[in-house]
């Protein structure tokens, strides 16, 4: 008679922790996560690599988190994600580049964000600091703002470079100041200028329609706006009229820009991941120092130039972390 009652409560303490583990499974927390880029031409590097370090971390999608992405055409598009994001309640945002980052942070003092791939965050009123954020976001400078170096670089690249297109869209914060240096640079290298501002798609092919056969050399992005939305574009454009552009990244190069330098972030994704981990977990945004990559690539296209009749001098090929055969 014992025997069988003490069968009997074990019994249903067994059923009685497996209907709790049941009912903690049904209702335990699943984090909602949104993320948005803006650029329909491509997706970030980093986007992959964050993905797979969140799994590395025990987050599985539609079982404990659920990752609400979202790619969008334009920062008009981004700001009505942002806000769609606060109405939704979601935990944390993560904002890939500068025009998700300013629709974000206009959406939402309190909801984390976590930014990946900026290109100044104190100069554009993101952070207060990179050691101390404050406020709700934090992160990853991703596109360091190094035109005058990519111009060197392309005078190196293209010898013969003297008249180049230089294309920036006036309603990008972060334009005025990339141009100030190219201006400068451009000076020093004995460069012209051709300064074209372009903010549509419609911009664009005007300005190349009418560009006359001998009138530039090359053609360079100074807006990360620009970059951001119609890379694709201007390089079918560019590539239409066999003048050679600089690139921002290594993906653009392998579809047929002439070379890119800047951070390497397919990698930041992973770092990324870490951080929303621990802002999930209850740690401050303005605890959470902003991270830059110190890792640079230097990669050259070595078809395309063959293609559009550049020569590349053996020093600058030599000095390439990749090239592209």
């Amino acid at each position: 008679m014992i025997k069988t009652m003490a069968l009997s409560i074990l019994f249903a303490v067994i059923l009685l922790a497996a209907v709790f583990a049941v009912d903690a499974q049904q209702t335990g927390k699943v984090w909602h996560v949104g993320l948005f880029h803006v650029g329909l031409d491509h997706v970030p590097q980093s986007l992959e690599t964050l993905r797979a370090g969140l799994k590395d971390l025990g987050y599985e999608q539609g079982k404990n988190i659920y990752l609400d992405w979202r790619n969008l055409a334009d920062e008009e598009a981004a700001h009505g994600a942002a806000n769609e994001f606060v109405r939704n309640r979601v935990d944390l945002i993560v904002a890939f580049e500068n025009q998700t980052v300013r629709a974000a942070k206009a959406a939402t003092s309190v909801i984390p964000i976590v930014f990946i791939a900026v290109t100044d965050p104190v100069a554009d009123g993101f952070v207060k600091s990179l050691a101390r954020p404050g406020g709700n976001l934090t992160g990853f400078v991703g596109r360091r703002e190094i035109p005058g170096k990519q111009l060197e670089l392309f005078k190196e690249i293209v010898p013969r470079l003297r008249r180049v297109l230089v294309l920036s869209d006036p309603e990008d914060p972060a334009a005025e100041r990339a141009l100030t240096e190219v201006r400068n640079v451009g000076s020093m290298l004995k460069l012209q200028l051709i300064e074209r501002r372009v903010t549509h798609q419609t911009d664009i092919e005007r300005v190349f329609t009418s560009i006359k056969p001998t009138e530039v050399d090359g053609v360079f992005m100074v807006s990360i706006d620009l970059q951001q939305k119609f890379t694709i574009l201007i390089l079918r454009l560019a590539t239409e009229k066999r003048l050679p552009l600089a690139v921002r990244a290594a993906g653009f190069v392998e579809k047929g820009g002439l070379f890119s330098y800047g951070h390497d972030v397919s990698l930041v994704g992973r770092d990324a991941a870490g951080y929303v981990d621990r802002i999930l977990k209850g740690t401050k945004p303005a605890d959470l120092p902003v991270q830059q990559p110190m890792k640079f690539e230097f990669v050259i296209n070595l078809k395309t130039a063959k293609q559009i009749g550049v020569t590349i001098p053996p020093d600058v090929l030599a000095r390439a972390t990749k090239i592209i055969r």
